[in-house]
């Protein structure tokens, strides 16, 4: 057992439908003995455009959870969730300044890690893959391009249900991801943290030559560097976590 003076706890915010994110956070920090993963929900069931869909991002929402977390003094605090895909970068970057100046302790969330890796990586031409709606996956992809990456291949599967995401099948996710490598995508974005595409990365990326930039694993691998962790101990879990 580790020394307890040591350990390390990751703070993570978690929309309240999400039933995929908790146990895969989980599975891939057990292997790191002194990091445990606390887990705080906000609610959130349904991924729409819609004046109810929309209002479920707000900021105040997120700082009342992101507050308890605070009560157990965690090293880093992230916000497990991709609504700045479709709301804007900015709203992030905004939401981690809040988190921060109210908790005292570093923030990150979902979308604003895949960015910076596609940044540190050279991405520009990336396949997409999400469970989203037309509209919603529409202005994920009006974002990206604003923001200089150019999504070359897309797949989404029209679901606007929280919770029935995390019912895609792992082989569905698979077969996207495939059809988007196969139209050029030279690394592929799994954008939901309640879809199953953590644990595919390091068998696709075998297979189809590309790294996957799955939002679960991208937010772990940030909260565990804003904590002083080597993330490069996670074996497994795909090309990010490998020494660049």
């Amino acid at each position: 057992m580790p020394d307890l003076s040591d350990r390390i706890i990751l703070g993570m915010l978690t929309p309240s439908s999400n039933t995929v994110l908790e146990p895969t956070t989980t599975a891939m920090l057990a292997g790191l003995d002194e990091v445990t993963a606390c887990f705080s929900r906000s609610k959130a069931t349904e991924i729409s455009l819609s004046d109810k869909g929309l209002a479920q991002f707000d900021h105040d929402r997120f700082l009342a959870a992101a507050d308890l977390l605070g009560d157990a003094k965690c090293h880093s605090i992230a916000w497990n969730g991709t609504s700045a895909g479709w709301l804007g970068f900015d709203n992030d970057e905004a939401l981690c300044a809040r988190i921060t100046e109210n908790i005292h302790a570093p923030a990150t969330t979902s979308i604003l890690p895949n960015n910076d890796l596609f940044r540190r990586h050279g991405i520009t031409k990336f396949g997409l893959v999400t469970p989203y709606t037309d509209d919603v996956q529409a202005r994920i992809l009006s974002n990206y391009q604003a923001a200089g990456f150019n999504c070359i291949a897309e797949r989404h599967l029209g679901i606007s249900d929280n919770y029935a995401f995390s019912e895609v099948t792992e082989a569905e996710v698979e077969a996207m991801c495939r059809e988007v490598a196969a139209e050029g995508a030279e690394a592929i974005s799994i954008i939901c943290t309640n879809m199953r595409g953590a644990a595919l990365a390091e068998r696709l990326e075998a297979e189809l030559g590309v790294t996957i930039y799955d939002s679960i694993s991208v937010v772990v691998l940030r909260a565990l560097e804003l904590a002083g962790v080597d993330a490069h101990r996670l074996v497994g879990w795909g090309r990010i976590f490998r020494p660049e």
